[in-house]
């Protein structure tokens, strides 16, 4: 019988959590697409039709091991 009384209490705990946290997110102001800036440094960020956007990545080769 205990059990069951802690279930119900963490259930409805759960239900108060999430419906807040709804409310919360649902007042939040829309992210602008604008301001975001790319993590990966890019030569050409932005494809055209005529020429893909490419992505160079530079690093150091490991040493082989004999």
């Amino acid at each position: 019988m205990n059990i069951q009384k802690h279930m119900e209490a963490i259930f409805i705990t759960t239900l108060a959590v999430v419906g807040a946290g709804s409310i919360v997110i649902d007042r939040l102001p829309d992210a602008q697409a604008g301001t975001v800036r790319p993590a990966v440094p890019a030569e050409n960020a932005v494809g055209t039709p005529d020429h893909m956007a490419v992505i160079v990545v530079h690093g150091h080769k490991l040493p082989r091991r004999a």
